[in-house]
């Protein structure tokens, strides 16, 4: 997959007292992304065109994708496309990159989403609410052994705005 027309819209940086090694185990274990990821379970197949799965707790496939890039423990990117209909379609691929940097006693984190096309801003605002609990839980768990707990209504902005171009959501 040819990624140079993709095009960063969503960055976040975070510092987690750590080291690569974990980081990387965190993002990419099944048992412990449930911890993190508020239930949800990430299957990953580490290798370029490996397929990368999100899980709901109760099983069910949410998002879809597969490895573009894995440089252990540097490196993570994944296409991420969530699982509802003529989502893909409209709004074309998610690309997720996680790049992890030794930086004294700790790791930076950055993830980075990015687009082949322009997005509104209301439909990135999903997203741009949900990451920042991600990461904060990931910190806070590789940090003190225990998730961050955050309650969330759902992105009804990014939902108001994928109906609005007649996309159906859950």
């Amino acid at each position: 997959m040819n990624i140079d027309h993709f095009k960063p819209m969503t960055v976040y940086t975070i510092y987690i007292a750590s080291t690569p090694q974990k980081v990387w185990e965190a993002l990419t274990s099944t048992e412990f992304s449930r911890k993190y990821f508020f239930g949800n379970a990430v299957e990953i197949d580490l290798k370029i065109g490996g397929a990368y799965i999100v899980r709901t707790p109760d099983g069910a496939v949410h998002i879809m994708g597969e490895v573009v890039e894995c440089d252990r423990p540097r490196k993570l990117t994944v296409t991420f496309n969530v699982n509802w209909p003529e989502l893909i379609e409209k709004l074309g691929t998610t690309l997720v990159t996680y790049e992890i940097e030794p930086t004294g006693d700790a790791v930076r984190l950055t993830m980075t989403e990015s687009h082949d096309r322009p997005l509104d801003d209301d439909i990135l605002s999903g997203g741009r609410q949900g990451w920042p609990a991600i990461l904060s839980s990931l910190k806070s768990l590789l940090e003190t052994g225990e998730p961050l707990i955050v309650k969330m209504a759902p992105p009804e902005r990014m939902l108001a705005a994928l109906k609005k171009l007649g996309i159906k959501t859950p």
